[in-house]
């Protein structure tokens, strides 16, 4: 890969460019400038790009192939049916990418994403940020220690009121961006697979599906893994006040770990042992109270300048998309739709 005039790949300080000045992006563009990285920005509306550029002194590209010969890696921020077109011109350039979820709109689009990138020597990285989220990393460290068992049963949800964007916007296109399923929901399937092993089925039912008209989303899917553990996962866009909320119940064998996001820090209900402990596992290796989105993408950044690997893969992405799919094809269908257990 070329590195352009200006990067520093021997300290990690690698030139970012950011496609879509939205909302992620603008998160993306605070976290990278945070971490002093040079941050390019190109949005198909130059203004916003201009505006987010000022607020944190970074520079703009106006086209894509002007920020693909500026930056080392890609950052795609924007609409979910643009992913793969834009992932596969970065690619096509030689340049790193990172992807926010999910990874595409389509299993063949995300597939096409990686095989492009490994063709081209460079890395895809799809941006599953609840990894980082140090109450959801903890828990999940909490089962692989054995904390609670055999996970048997796991409660998901995740609410939010509608996006507050006008009634043409891409993202109330259910056929550019899936709805709450792929844009919400994913979050929680690719989590549930984290936690507890691949999914073999999935039952979904879905209001934006079923009634349309009635201008609110949300969706309540139920897992089961290889393994036997069942997984419920509630996805809204129909919360009443401006709040974002999230929980989790994750119940095994031993006891239960749960979470609030309106109440506070991870509760654990343990089976005592023979030594009178609890089972509790240490932190990350991270503090808690850093910001997910900067340990995401340094862990991303990690990878490419030190081959060490990320806890999110592009598989572990291209899984999600496909456990999203087959929420949204159940919606549709009222059947229920069974998976291969394992990744592809």
């Amino acid at each position: 890969m070329s590195v352009p005039e200006g990067s520093d790949p021997g300290r990690g300080r690698l030139r970012i460019g950011i496609v879509g000045a939205g909302f992620m992006g603008a998160t993306h563009v605070a976290a990278w400038t945070a971490e002093a990285h040079p941050v390019v920005i190109h949005d198909v509306h130059p203004e916003r790009a201009a505006q987010l550029a000022e607020r944190h002194g970074a520079a703009t590209a106006a086209t894509l192939d002007v920020l693909l010969a500026a930056v080392d890696v890609v950052d795609i921020c924007g609409p979910t049916h643009r992913h793969a077109e834009v992932a596969l011109a970065a690619a096509a350039a030689g340049r790193h990418v990172i992807c926010e979820k999910p990874l595409a709109r389509t299993v063949a689009d995300a597939e096409s994403m990686l095989a492009a990138c490994d063709a081209a020597g460079v890395r895809l990285f799809a941006a599953h940020v609840v990894r980082y989220f140090p109450e959801y990393a903890l828990a999940r460290a909490r089962v692989v220690a054995g904390a609670i068992g055999h996970p048997a049963v796991l409660r998901l949800r995740r609410a939010s009121y509608r996006p507050r964007h006008s009634q043409g916007h891409w993202l109330f296109d259910h056929e550019k961006s899936g709805g709450v399923v792929l844009d919400l929901m994913v979050h929680d399937l690719d989590y549930a697979r984290w936690v507890a092993g691949e999914v073999v089925s999935v039952l979904c039912n879905s209001v934006g599906i079923a009634r349309p008209e009635l201008a609110v989303d949300h969706a309540v899917a139920i897992l089961v893994h290889a393994s036997g553990a069942i997984t419920h996962v509630t996805g809204s866009w129909a919360l009443g006040r401006p709040d974002f909320r999230t929980s989790f119940e994750l119940a095994g064998s031993d006891g239960l770990i749960e979470h609030d996001s309106t109440v506070g820090p991870i509760g654990s209900w343990l089976a005592p042992s023979g030594d009178g402990g609890h089972g509790a596992v240490g932190l990350p290796s991270s503090p808690v109270t850093e910001d997910p989105y900067r340990l995401q993408l340094r862990e991303f950044m990690r990878e490419i300048v030190d081959g060490v690997a990320a806890r999110v893969s592009a598989r572990d992405g291209i899984a999600a998309l496909r456990l999203a799919l087959a929420a949204d094809e159940s919606a549709r269908t009222g059947h229920v739709v069974r998976l291969e257990a394992g990744p592809r």
